[in-house]
């Protein structure tokens, strides 16, 4: 170690001088290190924030309850693996085969091993009314022998010994006001059944926070649970001197397909949304990470570009004089070391903050559970450091090319003029990546399928960086054409703004393409989103034919026996019981597969087009049955799928069938991409039940007789509400409704982190011309007509910024819409509009006004004297 800290000084020493240079210049030049300073500290802050989240999906989660007993919790594999780093949660429960309970009991240092079964019950209290478990959390029955697991304990009574008897947990019986000897009614999908309370269990240590336990006889739990033969989970205790660790990795050594879990991640297979909720935020943090780090390095290169542009004379100078591009570049790289290390430092403590409000978030749109905890450790601010000190000096690196490859001849005379003319590679790419992106954007073959959504998103990024590349060019033009149009009224003060902008456009331009960048990136998010929804809520509503909806309160669904008993109702013509899940198709891509994950519907089939019209475009969908599937045009297209052949398909609980395709229809946006027999979708979604029930009413009947039938219908069934056709889209099952909300968390950190950027860009670029407003000043201009004239470059640079922005939003939404919903005219969100374009003025012209108020501040005679 010693030595280690010695070779690191020895490597340090001999640039303290670089240091030495570099403090000097940043306390003498702190204008123009603070927009690179408050770039870095805003990227360390949302860097730090997705470390933080990491680093706690993949280390911490919720602490086992009912298995908090057991050494290892194992469960089925509840992921499908796209390859050793990337996988795909499966949407139901994975059961195992009861045998496996043996084949882990076998294991040599397993002491016990139990299996587990999961009801999701509702249990109603005296009134009738259901009782669930803490804040909002669940009702889960089990057997008895799983009580062991918790330990759970008989405070009061006996154990169930009678398939009527039950024990509840002491808190559930609380809160639903029962005792040893009373009745209650506990619905198990939507069947209500009377039992007799025999005893109250009291929980393990620490208690149920997230839950409420009912147990009954294991038979009856099995017959229940609807799947004999199978089990949820197994508990294991283990041997005496056996650690939890290496008993798991004896178990999955010994029996294959299970998954064994220890310590807190026990959790995972006891709650299902904890492993959800790991994967998403280890996914989603990763993802949104890499992508701000890249952003970072952008955003840093061009305020430092910006920087090294204001200090030109000063650069030429040390080149003339005899600085190597050696000693350049590691002046401007000591400069970058120093100021990125404050950035970084500063904004990791921010970066805390922005975790705890991105979980918020997470917690918010259902992608996490309240309870799970967060992990604040060293390893995500050092990350964090080191990543902002690496996209700094690359940033540096990048900026410092072009002054220290420039003899000192040339720099003197480079320094005294703008440069016209931009580099040839820079053009080229520029140029060669617009018919690309269109190329992606407008062909039918890019456009095709599931995958629209990922072309538009690469097609964005290339338009961005085109706009990067070309944008002093394009606004030239811009200038040219419009800028006399948009001073035309201001006069003297209008002439100076377009003769200064013509001049001054690759300093213009510095304020302009950042901006039209983010105007690019907002739109295309804003109108990308309101551009599906619009399509989805026209399929939607074109589609559903039912006149009445039936859903269960408790959100665990409709039981096929209540569907059954739907159907003799007077004047009920058709009923289609809907069960909602998630699959993935597997489909050959390119040299290898891949997979993909789809909303599925099943539905039974018969007089479908009455209660769901899903506008069927080749097949039939009245043959739909075991061993067959209907897609959607997009998903055909994007698996490439014909009708007549079979797909690969994984369903929700993780089992194979590969179905022939019997039809495919448009309306798969409104009401699922995959729709499959509702037989086959019920039996494998983790309660068994539908997720609504579409009702038809014969001919005749009026709207009341019908609910008023169907309310006395349902009446036995405590959990089933009769509802309107919206009933239907808030349903279990119809979707991630809390994706938009994501989007919009990782869109609007984005997006606020080029704003601030562009707020960094105009300025810095406007408080660095001191001696032009003062000059400007002496030679007879007043306060007010300097004002005007930054006015007038503010018109310019808002009025570029909105065309070109715009501009390059038009063949990405056209590519969705017509992907989408068969139309090239995208669905534009006036407030939207309103808002993008409200933003874009405010931040040019508030940013504007802002820094020539500051340049103004000394005496012109004063500043006119000043440095540069």
């Amino acid at each position: 170690m010693i030595r280690l800290i010695r070779r690191l000084v020895r490597l340090v020493v001999p640039y303290r001088k670089d240091l030495s240079l570099a403090w000097s210049t940043i306390k003498g030049r702190k204008g123009g290190f603070i927009g690179s300073f408050v770039a870095i500290a805003a990227g360390s802050a949302v860097i730090t924030a997705c470390g933080i989240l990491l680093m706690s999906g993949l280390n911490t989660g919720v602490v086992p309850e009912r298995y908090s007993g057991t050494a290892v919790a194992i469960g089925g594999e509840q992921s499908y693996w796209l390859d050793e780093s990337a996988e795909v949660r499966y949407s139901e429960r994975v059961t195992l085969p009861a045998e496996k309970v043996d084949a882990v009991a076998a294991v040599p240092g397993v002491k016990s091993a139990v299996g587990d079964v999961d009801i999701d019950v509702s249990v109603l209290n005296q009134d009738g009314e259901e009782t669930g478990g803490p804040d909002g959390f669940p009702v889960f029955g089990h057997g008895w022998s799983g009580a062991s697991l918790g330990p759970f304990s008989v405070r009061e009574g006996s154990a169930p010994s009678a398939s009527d008897e039950a024990v509840l947990d002491v808190d559930l019986a609380r809160r639903a006001d029962l005792s040893v000897g009373s009745k209650v009614r506990i619905v198990v999908g939507s069947i209500p059944s009377t039992y007799r309370v025999v005893g109250l269990a009291g929980p393990p240590k620490g208690g149920l926070d997230r839950q409420s336990a009912v147990f009954f006889t294991d038979a009856r739990a099995t017959e229940l649970s609807g799947r004999p033969g199978r089990v949820d989970a197994i508990g294991v205790r283990a041997e005496p001197g056996v650690t939890p660790e290496a008993l798991a990795d004896r178990i999955t050594a010994a029996v294959p397909h299970v998954v064994a879990r220890t310590g807190t991640e026990r959790g995972d297979v006891e709650f299902l949304d904890v492993g959800d909720a790991r994967s998403m935020v280890v996914e989603s943090s990763a993802s949104f990470g890499g992508t701000m780090v890249l952003i970072v390095v952008f955003v840093v290169a061009t305020t430092l570009g910006l920087s090294v542009q204001q200090r030109r004379r000063e650069l030429a100078l040390l080149r003339a004089i005899g600085a190597t591009p050696k000693q350049i570049h590691w002046m401007i790289g000591a400069e970058m070391t120093l100021v990125s290390l404050a950035g970084a430092l500063v904004g990791a403590i921010p970066g805390i903050l922005l975790a705890f409000v991105m979980r918020g978030v997470f917690i918010f749109a259902d992608a996490m559970p309240p309870d799970f905890r967060m992990e604040v450790g060293w390893l995500p601010f050092l990350a964090s450091l080191v990543l902002c000190m690496v996209s700094a000096r690359l940033g540096g690196w990048l900026v410092a090319r072009r002054v220290a490859r420039t003899s000192p001849v040339e720099a003197l005379g480079d320094a005294a003029i703008e440069p016209k003319k931009l580099g040839w590679v820079r053009l080229t790419i520029g140029f060669l990546l617009i018919p690309l992106g269109l190329l992606l954007t407008v062909s039918d073959v890019a456009v095709s399928g599931d995958s629209v959504a990922d072309t538009a998103a690469a097609a964005v990024l290339l338009f961005v960086v085109a706009l990067g590349c070309v944008g002093p060019l394009l606004l030239r033009g811009a200038i040219l054409l419009f800028g006399s149009v948009l001073n035309r009224q201001s006069k003297a003060h209008g002439f100076l703004a377009h003769a200064n902008a013509r001049a001054s456009v690759r300093r213009l331009s510095t304020a302009a393409t950042p901006l039209a960048m983010g105007v690019t990136l907002a739109a295309v998010q804003v109108f990308g989103a309101s551009t599906t929804i619009a399509a989805s809520q026209e399929q939607f509503e074109d589609g559903l034919r039912a006149d009445r909806v039936l859903t269960a309160s408790s959100g665990a669904g409709v039981s096929p026996q209540a569907v059954d008993a739907v159907r003799g109702t007077p004047g009920v013509a058709v009923v289609t019981p809907v069960a909602r899940m998630r699959v993935l198709l597997t489909f050959p891509s390119e040299d290898s597969t891949a997979t993909k994950v789809f909303a599925a519907q099943g539905v039974a089939p018969e007089r479908l087009s009455d209660t769901m019209d899903l506008e069927v475009i080749e097949g039939d969908i009245a043959k739909l049955n075991d061993g067959t599937v209907a897609l959607s045009r997009v998903v055909a297209e994007t698996v490439r799928a014909h009708r007549g052949e079979t797909v690969d398909l994984r369903l929700g609980d993780g089992t194979v069938i590969e179905p022939r395709v019997v039809a495919i229809y448009e309306r798969g946006l409104g009401f699922g991409d995959v729709t499959l027999p509702n037989d086959l979708v019920v039996a494998h979604t983790t309660s068994q039940v539908n997720s609504a029930v579409l009702i038809r009413a014969e001919d005749g009947t009026d709207a009341k007789s019908l609910e008023s039938a169907l309310r006395n219908t349902v009446e036995r069934y405590p959990t089933v509400e009769v509802g309107d056709r919206e009933a239907f889209q808030n349903a279990p099952g119809s979707g991630s409704s809390g994706d938009w909300a994501l989007n919009l968390l990782f869109q609007t950190l984005l997006l606020g982190y080029i704003a601030i950027a562009v707020v960094n860009t105009l300025v810095m670029a406007t408080a660095a011309r001191v001696r032009e407003f003062a000059m400007l000043q002496l030679i007879g201009a007043g306060r007010q007509q300097v004002r005007a004239m930054m006015n007038g470059e503010a018109r310019i640079v808002i009025f570029s910024a909105l065309l070109f922005g715009l501009l390059a939003t038009i063949p990405p939404l056209v590519g969705i819409s017509n992907s989408l919903a068969k139309s090239p005219v995208p669905s534009i969100s006036p407030f939207g509009l309103i808002a993008i374009v409200a933003l874009t003025v405010a931040l040019s012209w508030g940013s504007i006004a802002m820094a020539t108020k500051y340049a103004m501040r000394p005496a012109p005679v004063d500043a006119i004297g000043g440095r540069e």
